[in-house]
């Protein structure tokens, strides 16, 4: 047998041994996606084999957790793809404005840089005060990065950038304070989200949502996992709600499709029907 082979065979156990020592189930994740990620993690932790990853994710909680670290997808930047935002916010809070309370789920939120850009968003059509924005990922490291809302100095020309692409209406300088080499995002940006645990592999239905925004996260999933998410995000969504997802993803093929319209095709925005 080749070493490919044994790899294959090693990589399979060592998922199950994950399934069955913490819960967390990473089988049905994009199989060229998973070994380059533990191929970086048995660079970054020093293992040789993928056995040795799981002989030690098997004894050790804490080396779990900083492979797992590993196995998230944390890349993002604030008002990531402004044209999506700018559609947001010309064209699908228009009509969340006529709802006396507004509740949206960001899926995946990573390090939750989309997550303030949209609650800037909201701010500035008037309707932060009444939305409440569930942000949720399963990486601990990453949601606690996210409740703090500290970010790298270094990006911040280039999220000015894209801020203003994506029809801003002031200085993105206005939303948080410069510490040190970091940026601290505004406490009244954050009151209205709450931060949490939820792993879209084995969680279920997140409430009664009005958007819910999972953005390059599912393009790491086969085909059976997304078919999973798909049904929990339109079980979660009111009738008339809406959908965005990245720009590689899509519904097209999937088992619900019948039930969303395609309310705006180029940035990947559905909208329930109002009846099924």
């Amino acid at each position: 047998m080749e070493k490919k082979d044994l790899e294959k065979i090693e990589l399979d156990l060592m998922l199950e041994a994950i399934v069955r020592r913490y819960g967390y189930d990473f089988r049905n994740y994009s199989k060229a996606s998973m070994e380059r990620r533990v191929k970086q993690a048995k660079v970054k932790l020093g293992c040789a084999e993928i056995t040795d990853l799981t002989r030690n994710l098997l004894h050790d909680s804490v080396f779990f957790q900083k492979l797992v670290s590993d196995f998230s997808i944390t890349v993002t930047e604030m008002f990531r793809d402004p044209e999506v935002y700018k559609t947001l916010r010309e064209k699908v809070l228009p009509y969340l404005a006529t709802y006396p309370f507004i509740k949206v789920w960001h899926a995946g939120c990573a390090t939750g840089e989309e997550v303030y850009s949209f609650a800037i968003l909201l701010h500035e059509e008037g309707l932060l005060e009444r939305t409440t924005i569930y942000a949720t990922d399963f990486n601990e490291d990453a949601l606690s990065t996210a409740r703090q809302g500290i970010f790298s100095i270094d990006r911040t020309k280039e999220y000015a950038e894209n801020y203003r692409k994506s029809g801003g209406k002031a200085s993105l300088s206005e939303y948080f304070h410069a510490q040190y080499d970091s940026i601290v995002m505004a406490n009244s940006l954050k009151k209205n989200i709450t931060f949490a645990r939820h792993n879209l592999v084995t969680d279920q239905v997140f409430g009664e949502m009005h958007l819910i925004l999972c953005r390059n996260v599912l393009i790491y999933f086969d085909r059976t996992l997304q078919e999973r998410v798909f049904r929990l995000f339109s079980e979660s969504l009111i009738h008339n709600g809406f959908l965005c997802l990245g720009s590689k993803e899509s519904l097209k093929f999937s088992t619900i499709v019948s039930e969303f319209n395609e309310y705006e095709k180029r940035h990947k925005i559905y909208q329930k029907k109002s009846s099924l």
